[in-house]
């Protein structure tokens, strides 16, 4: 039997958006809906518990200003898309001010006679770079959050297996552990370090 034009658009998109991932998922979403069609995606139990990405389950349609409240339950579809998509945006800000930050590095290489002038560009230049760098080092901290998300891990604290609340959440949308792990975890920190 063969697709109809309109089915075989539908497998395309999905094939496209479990390639491109969260912001592709979007945009298929968004055709779907335009063309009048439910869209699914897989989703499976992970092994924390939450739903993965094996099962079939709808595709989640967030109204716009929306925020995750207390009164819903916790991590339930709206809050785990509402996460993607602010991890992955944030993921996608952060890559293109480093790109910005190289395209401007290299336009400002050029020489300086001013021994002051050019301990000052060395300054600043070291400043960015270690700006870029932490940037650096925050998207894998979001890659390993988007594959909690996909996990089902997602908003689960990692020593105790509690919620993490979701103003913490907002606040640090990378966080893996809850408030009172955090706590300790810095308490035990400050008892061990070397000074």
């Amino acid at each position: 039997m063969r697709d109809t034009p309109l089915a075989a658009a539908m497998r395309i998109l999905r094939g496209i958006a479990q390639a491109d991932g969260p912001k592709t998922a979007i945009k298929v979403m968004t055709c779907r809906k335009q063309l009048g069609i439910g869209a699914r995606r897989k989703v499976s139990r992970g092994a924390g518990g939450g739903l993965g990405r094996d099962r079939m389950a709808e595709l989640v349609d967030l109204p716009d200003g929306y925020m995750p409240t207390e009164n819903e339950p916790f991590m339930n579809e709206r809050q785990v898309e509402y996460f993607r998509r602010l991890l992955a945006d944030w993921k996608t800000d952060l890559l293109a001010e480093s790109r910005d930050t190289v395209g401007l590095m290299q336009k400002e290489t050029r020489n300086i006679a001013d021994i002051a002038d050019l301990a000052t560009q060395e300054t600043d230049r070291a400043v960015l770079l270690r700006t870029r760098d932490r940037q650096r080092k925050l998207v894998g901290k979001i890659d390993a959050a988007l594959r909690r998300i996909d996990q089902g891990e997602y908003g689960y604290c990692e020593e105790t297996g509690r919620p993490i609340s979701l103003k913490r959440l907002i606040a640090r949308p990378v966080a893996t552990l809850c408030l009172e792990a955090q706590e300790r975890h810095e308490r035990d920190e400050r008892v061990f370090r070397d000074d």
